[in-house]
C-alpha cells in the first residue's frame, strides 16, 4: 500500500493512503537507513511511502518514492548528521521577525540558498510587525522587504494581533503544500492558528534572557487547510547548516551575486579577491548588500570535508 507521510514523531510515523482510508501508524524497521548517509530522520514529512500492514495490526515502511525536491539542513556547521524538514513541496514560507526575537539575516539567507539548491520557491513572511512602534523599526521593516523583493522574492508583512496581512499569506498559500519554517518564537504555531479554525496548537514565550523563542512543536506535522492545500508545520530551528554546497556553486544560490558572476574576468572565480571581479565591484557599489555578502563568505568558510552528497 502507498500512503503520504502526514505526521512524523520521531519514533513513529502517520501515513494517509493514497487511496483513502484512515491514516495508519508506521514504523521503520531498525535496519531501515540511507547507507553512507547519517540523516537523523530518513523519512520526513511529504514522503510518499510504500507500507507493510501485518496482521497483528501493526505496519511498518518498507521505501521510500523518489522525491521531486526536499528541505535539509544540517543542526550545526559541526554536526556530522543532516535533517530532511520536509519533501514534495510547491513552496517554502520562511517567517522571521524583526523583534522579539530578531532573527539573524545569515540564517535567513542560508535558507534561501539551500531553498534555491533544492529547487523551493521561498516566501519570506515578516511577522509580529505590530511590535514594530518606533520610527527606526519601520525603516528596518521597509528596508529588509525591499532587500528581498529586489533579489526575487515575495515578502510578505503580517500580525496575528491585528490580522494584517493573513489575507494575502491564505492567498499565497492556496491549493498548496507548503513548508512553514523559522526559528523559534517568530510566532509560526499563531499563524496556523490564525489561518485554520479549531487548529489550537500550543504557543509558547519568548525568552525574557535571551529574546529567543521556546520551542512549542515538538514534531512535524501536515495540516489542512480550508479550501485546499497543506501547511507543513515544523519545530523552530536556531541554526541551518548548509549541505552538499560544492564551492564553487555557492554563488548560484545567492541569485544576485550569480547574475553579477557573469561579468566576472574569471570564470573560477570566487568573489573573494581576484581581479576583475564583477560582484565585489557591485559589493562597493551598493548593488549587492553587505548581509548577503558576509552570507555568501559564511557558507564558502564552512569546513570543507564536512560535506556530503545529494543522497535522493
Amino acid at each position: 500500500m502507498d500512503g503520504l507521510v502526514i505526521k512524523n514523531t520521531g519514533s513513529w510515523y502517520v501515513v494517509r493512503p493514497l487511496d483513502g482510508g484512515i491514516p495508519i501508524d508506521c514504523k521503520i524497521k531498525g535496519n531501515f537507513r540511507l547507507k553512507g548517509f547519517r540523516c537523523t530522520n530518513p523519512v520526513a514529512v511529504g514522503d510518499v511511502v510504500t507500507i507493510d500492514c501485518k496482521p497483528d495490526g501493526s505496519a511498518f515502511i518498507t521505501s521510500i518514492k523518489p522525491r521531486r525536491n526536499y528541505i535539509i539542513r544540517r543542526a550545526s556547521n559541526l554536526s556530522k548528521e543532516f535533517q530532511i524538514i520536509a519533501s514534495n513541496l510547491d513552496q517554502a514560507v520562511l517567517v522571521v521577525t524583526l523583534a522579539h526575537p530578531v532573527t539573524n539575516t545569515t540564517f535567513i539567507d542560508r535558507f534561501l540558498a539551500t531553498a534555491e539548491a533544492y529547487r523551493v520557491p521561498v516566501v519570506i513572511v515578516i511577522n509580529k510587525v505590530d511590535l514594530l512602534v518606533e520610527p527606526e523599526d519601520h525603516e528596518l521593516l521597509v528596508a529588509i522587504a525591499h532587500l528581498y523583493r529586489t533579489i526575487g522574492y515575495d515578502v510578505l508583512a503580517t500580525s496575528t494581533l491585528s490580522g494584517e496581512g493573513l489575507d494575502s499569506l491564505r492567498a499565497v498559500l492556496a491549493a498548496k503544500t507548503t513548508l512553514l519554517s523559522g526559528n523559534s518564537g517568530v510566532g509560526k504555531s499563531s499563524i496556523i492558528n490564525a489561518l485554520v479554525p479549531g487548529a489550537r496548537l500550543r504557543v509558547g514565550d519568548v525568552s525574557e534572557s535571551h529574546h529567543t523563542g521556546m520551542h512549542t512543536t515538538t514534531f512535524s506535522e501536515m495540516i489542512d487547510l480550508p479550501g485546499g492545500g497543506v501547511l507543513i508545520d515544523t519545530p523552530g530551528v536556531k541554526g541551518f547548516g548548509t549541505i552538499d554546497f560544492e564551492r564553487n556553486e555557492v554563488a548560484h544560490y545567492f541569485p544576485e551575486i550569480f547574475a553579477e558572476s557573469s561579468h566576472c574576468k574569471y570564470g573560477d572565480c570566487t568573489h573573494t579577491h581576484e581581479p576583475g571581479c564583477a560582484v565585489l565591484k557591485a559589493l562597493e557599489e551598493c548593488r549587492i548588500s553587505q548581509s548577503r555578502y558576509a552570507s555568501y563568505l559564511s557558507i564558502l568558510e564552512e569546513d570543507p570535508d564536512n560535506k556530503y552528497r545529494k543522497p535522493f
